[in-house]
């Protein structure tokens, strides 16, 4: 197989910025360095498979950046003119206020500074992965048993991109370095249990808003009430089949 090229945008080249070209490389990736110059994007798009945009650390929010901003939307237009996919790399601070000022920005990947190699290495492979397709949503399972875990992100690989976490107390973590659109959260786990973890989020301005829905073993009436009394986005059965969590995750993305 051909290896993908990704060319990494960038105002000024810096340690940080060497590491993640290094790291890219070791993945297996061709590199190269592009200039923020919308003409310089568009020559280079033809050999491109993926555009990766560094984002410098700035003393203030970039959405108040006049100029910055207006450079930032035109060569976000361009790279979606040129139909390439596109990571950004950049503070969590200005995240939000961008994605507000430049909504292409919210279909992208996002990789929050300082960065995780790691973090960068899997969203690089989710877009790739993806063969062009428009952006998949993300979904987090949260399962302290990996098989049955593992069993429904195979279901639904197709169509999200999904990572797995076993314990409840790693979530926190996880979504200070990634986003995601939804979460598809255990009711019972040892140590962190769904009900603890899903109140931690609904605490925090940060991940309040983050879709979750519980995946439960409990069938009764009264299993469900109680569930439900904890003000989930929803609830599946662990007893689902594919076709059926299919339907059901179709129907949150609406």
């Amino acid at each position: 197989m051909d290896k993908k090229n990704i060319a990494i945008i960038l105002h000024k080249y810096s340690i940080v910025v060497k590491g993640v070209e290094r790291k890219l490389k070791e993945l297996g990736y061709n590199v190269a360095v592009v200039e923020p110059i919308a003409d310089l994007i568009k020559e280079s798009a033809a050999q491109t498979d993926l555009f990766v945009m560094y984002l410098p650390k700035n003393g203030k929010n970039r959405a108040d950046d006049e100029q910055a901003l207006k450079i930032l939307m035109k060569l976000c237009d361009t790279i979606q003119e040129c139909k390439k996919n596109l990571v950004v790399i950049g503070e969590k601070s200005y995240r939000d206020s961008l994605i507000d000022s430049q909504p292409i920005l919210g279909d992208c990947e996002w990789v929050d500074r300082p960065v995780d190699m790691n973090v960068l290495a899997q969203s690089v492979e989710n877009v790739l992965s993806s063969d062009g397709q428009p952006h998949k949503k993300q979904i987090l399972i949260v399962d302290d048993d990996p098989t049955y875990a593992g069993m429904v992100k195979t279901w639904i690989k197709e169509f999200y991109n999904a990572d797995i976490l076993t314990e409840g107390k790693q979530v926190f973590a996880f979504l200070n370095n990634k986003k995601v659109d939804l979460i598809l959260l255990d009711y019972e786990m040892p140590v962190m249990d769904g009900s603890q973890v899903l109140k931690i989020l609904r605490h925090e301005p940060s991940t309040k808003d983050i879709p979750v829905v519980f995946l439960t073993g409990v069938g009764t009436a009264d299993e469900v009430k109680q569930v439900l009394a904890l003000k989930p986005d929803g609830y599946i059965l662990k007893s689902t089949a594919r076709e059926q969590l299919l339907e059901y995750l179709a129907d949150q993305f609406k």
